[in-house]
């Protein structure tokens, strides 16, 4: 999404969207950023009213990611947080369509609404379109992550979308591993976006958030209102550290997505690996070790500089054998190792990886 500052104005590069959305306007002595506002209760006759409501801090992230997406952003406490409030826009025994490689969270609560008798959660590979749209038919919600978690299959969010939309279901996309610099799925007909702002949006490990944008003012204000009855706000510290982060979003992405790029070429025809996989953009490489559970695990305890953790998106690079949670799917293979590529220099990171994996030989 390339932004206009006014009418006949250059469009912006999302690069500098990035830098310049969500700032205090341009005057005398103001503050290059938005502070942290640390109020729960604000004077009335405005539009704040009470911190549950909202907060300047939040403001000025919602205007950056917004700005980015092509939509209007909701901020959530966690990802989770955002994923609840979304399903919820889908009425007492809808369908929804999902990945049956998603994210643990999004599987486990579509799991737990449907055990409840909430909704009714239906499953497919999201790389058969035509499976897709056929489960799409009498759906209210079509969710699914593009690429998916971890297995790394990008769906072709057009043909999905054009197939919701004639069977009048609400179409939704995890964007946190591609982020708005890579894809914008409401610009190709998606109706929201959600992120885990933990990831690559706030990019440093230090903060748990989560985002919902919405193409349609209405899907925004129901979120919202979930937001606000349910009480998943984020913090202001939080919020404030996130804009932080996804000011430097561009310069992060393009390193860590070049690192990943060239660890793929080098780990292709190590003997210890079964497969690589990486889906040509982003900063996120499953490979799946030969041998199964007891060599990943090796793997994931035998790198210095690769720290075994979960989570994603940081400037450290981080691995897991994505099997090792109960919940992940049992068609992910039990030797699959999430890699996210971090900020340190590849050579580094090839030597320390390539020790590692060598040892398993």
């Amino acid at each position: 999404m390339h932004e206009t500052t006014e009418a006949g104005a250059p469009a912006l590069h999302p690069d500098t969207v990035a830098i310049i959305a969500g700032r205090p306007p341009h005057e005398p002595d103001a503050s290059m950023s938005v502070p942290v506002h640390l109020s729960s209760t604000f004077v009335a006759g405005g539009d704040l009213v009470y911190g549950r409501y909202g907060n300047p801090t939040w403001t000025a992230f919602e205007d950056a990611l917004g700005a980015l997406e092509g939509g209007r952003c909701v901020a959530f406490a966690s990802g989770m947080a955002a994923i609840a409030a979304v399903l919820d826009l889908v009425e007492p025994g809808g369908t929804v369509v999902a990945p049956r490689h998603s994210y643990t969270g999004t599987v486990a609560l579509l799991d737990d609404l449907q055990a409840k008798g909430r909704l009714q959660a239906v499953y497919v590979d999201i790389t058969d379109t035509a499976a897709v749209a056929a489960a799409a038919e009498g759906a209210a919600m079509v969710w699914f992550e593009s690429p998916t978690n971890p297995a790394l299959e990008v769906a072709d969010i057009p043909a999905i979308v054009a197939a919701a939309r004639e069977h009048g279901a609400l179409v939704v996309v995890d964007n946190t591993f591609a982020t708005p610099l890579l894809q914008q799925p409401l610009a190709l007909g998606a109706d929201l976006v959600v992120h885990s702002a933990t990831k690559y949006i706030s990019g440093h490990s230090d903060v748990l958030m989560g985002a919902v944008v919405a193409a349609l003012p209405e899907h925004a204000d129901a979120v919202v209102q979930r937001r606000s009855l349910t009480g998943g706000i984020p913090a202001p510290l939080e919020t404030f550290l996130a804009l932080r982060g996804l000011r430097t979003l561009p310069v992060r992405l393009e390193r860590a997505q070049a690192n990943a790029q060239e660890l793929v070429r080098r780990l292709e025809g190590h003997p210890a690996l079964q497969e690589v996989r990486y889906p040509g953009f982003g900063a996120i490489v499953s490979i799946v070790v030969r041998g199964g559970a007891e060599p990943a695990e090796a793997l994931a305890e035998r790198t210095g500089l690769w720290v075994h953790a979960t989570s994603l998106g940081g400037v450290e690079s981080t691995l897991e054998r994505r099997r090792r949670w109960p919940l992940e799917q049992p068609t992910i293979p039990e030797g699959l190792v999430r890699l996210s590529v971090g900020l340190e220099h590849v050579d580094d990171l090839h030597r320390d990886l390539v020790g590692a994996l060598d040892s398993l030989v």
